[in-house]
């Protein structure tokens, strides 16, 4: 199935010339070999699947590929041409644009100033904008992929799937610099989208591929197959084989990642009628806030319990305020017998309460300190003697849980933000691992952005902490993952928990079940 790489020539022919082609790229880090000799070809007029684990070197390749990061050998072709990319503003030159997993756009422009940001060409004139004419450039782009978002809404107003396409159609302008079709790579674009925003993104990316290439970017290896015409695949920085998506399944690529099949014996087996019987950990009742009303909610200790919803049906919000990062208007919490006042999250915490937030690079960690004080920040105790740090204590305790999590890092004293994202989210929850005194656990789309591998390592922690007591709230980033991991579900409809679903061990409730209570 697998299909070798052809890169010893450059092709002969204009119609045969690749739009974009890596020839053996290599680039280390201390202690790590990023890339290690990786070939990637991507045709003209094709959407190409790039799939991997985290760690095996994907970020490293797109950054390569726009200016970000320098190889240290290998080269880059484009168009046939030999290129060095030394910059975004480079790459844009060539033709080559991305959309980061990370949106990176200004909030408080409109959408129209964001997508003619530094190429506003005849937009500006003395230094003034011709709004009209700005609009107009806009409206170019966003015609290009059939949106109809207004170019002059300010984007923080628009949704999260609006932005993906004020986002797109800002790298559709890099056409204009190279005058030639250009590519264009999507890192991760669906990771926070809805299964119907998803869809217009599908639509968006097959009407790209009929004036550009398209690099796809994804762990959710099903929207890899359906969206993509072929799928390379990386491994320890390492290219090791493409398929037709054609001719592929789900399970051909996973064992092409990782070198197994993988399955959901990970998923949780569903409450016991002993537990059912137990006095709640956690018990909330007619919790209010801004988006949220009259929110009732028990889960038993060991017990993992799902909230559902669609976007802005207020799930986010209520999993928030629990961890006091959102306030509440009226309502009652107990935990373990205990009031809480959900004053903030530092009261939350010693309270007995861990959260992961959904947001892990913005509120999960802090990226430039290192893998140590990521993991022991939330309590101080596990690595001080009295009010001093003692280093030879941390250390002791965070050799220990990265052996123990098999965590992927040179060293504990590594920046948390050179780790790949599934070591950084086991990082993110070894920190209330490390504290041994969680009764409540938050999770909010704790496996956003993994891949399979990582993603079961996930699931594994999540059933440990429930065997040893702890009380489980998960955000789930799919249907399928809520079902196979809660005990019990909690369908939320504007701002209300309008009901309660039992997940007994064999007779789980199916997506098409949930949906028609969503909606």
């Amino acid at each position: 199935m697998s299909i070798d790489f052809q890169s010893e020539t450059e092709p002969a022919s204009t119609a045969a010339v690749p739009a974009l082609e890596v020839r053996g790229l290599v680039k280390h880090y201390p202690g790590v070999k990023a890339l290690d000799g990786v070939d990637l070809v991507v045709h003209p007029h094709e959407v190409l699947g790039l799939a991997g684990e985290n760690g095996a070197g994907k970020s490293t390749l797109l950054k390569a590929l726009v200016g970000l990061v320098k190889p240290d050998a290998g080269d880059i072709y484009v168009r046939g041409e030999k290129v060095r990319l030394r910059s975004v503003v480079d790459a844009a030159t060539h033709g080559i644009g991305m959309v980061f997993q990370e949106q990176s756009l200004v909030p408080n422009l409109t959408a129209a100033e964001n997508i003619v940001l530094g190429s506003e060409g005849r937009g500006v004139r003395g230094g003034v904008y011709r709004w009209a004419t700005m609009r107009k450039l806009a409206q170019e782009q966003l015609d290009k992929i059939g949106s109809h978002i207004d170019p002059l809404a300010r984007t923080d107003t628009l949704s999260f799937a609006d932005r993906q396409m004020v986002e797109i159609a800002k790298v559709l302008r890099i056409e204009q610099r190279s005058q030639h079709p250009p590519v264009i790579i999507l890192d991760e674009p669906t990771s926070v989208l809805e299964s119907k925003e998803i869809e217009t993104l599908f639509t968006q990316v097959r009407r790209l591929r009929e004036f550009a290439s398209v690099v796809f970017v994804s762990h959710r290896l099903d929207e890899v197959l359906d969206v993509c015409d072929r799928v390379s695949v990386l491994r320890g920085g390492q290219s090791v084989g493409e398929v037709a998506t054609a001719d592929a399944e789900p399970s051909d690529l996973h064992r092409m990642m990782i070198g197994s099949t993988g399955s959901d014996d990970h998923y949780h087996d569903g409450a016991t009628a002993d537990r059912a019987q137990q006095r709640p950990m956690l018990e909330v009742r007619g919790l209010s806030g801004k988006t949220f009303k009259d929110v009732d909610l028990d889960v038993r200790a060991g017990e993992i319990v799902g909230i559902v919803g669609v976007h802005g049906s207020g799930r986010e919000d209520v999993c928030r305020a629990l961890f006091g990062a959102e306030p509440t208007t009226s309502g009652t919490v107990v935990l373990d017998g205990d009031k809480l006042t959900l004053s903030g999250t530092r009261a939350a915490c010693a309270a007995g309460i861990g959260y992961v937030p959904a947001e892990r690079k913005v509120e999960g960690m802090v990226g430039p300190m290192s893998v140590a004080d990521n993991m022991t920040f939330a309590k101080q105790s596990s690595r001080c003697n009295g009010p001093v740090v003692a280093p030879k204590k941390q250390a002791t305790l965070v050799d220990g849980w990265i052996e123990r999590l098999s965590i992927r890092t040179p060293h504990r004293g590594t920046a948390i933000q050179r780790l790949s994202g599934g070591n950084q989210q086991k990082v993110v929850l070894a920190r209330w691992l490390v504290s041994g005194d969680v009764k409540l656990l938050l999770l909010d789309h704790p496996t956003r952005g993994l891949d399979i591998g990582a993603r079961s390592e996930v699931y594994r922690l999540m059933r440990e902490l429930a065997s040893n007591g702890v009380a489980t709230v998960l955000l789930a980033d799919s249907l399928e993952e809520a079902i196979g991991m809660s005990d019990r579900i909690i369908v939320m409809n504007d701002g209300r928990a309008t009901k309660h679903v039992d997940c007994p061990s064999g007779a789980k409730p199916t997506p098409l079940d949930l949906v028609k209570e969503m909606v």
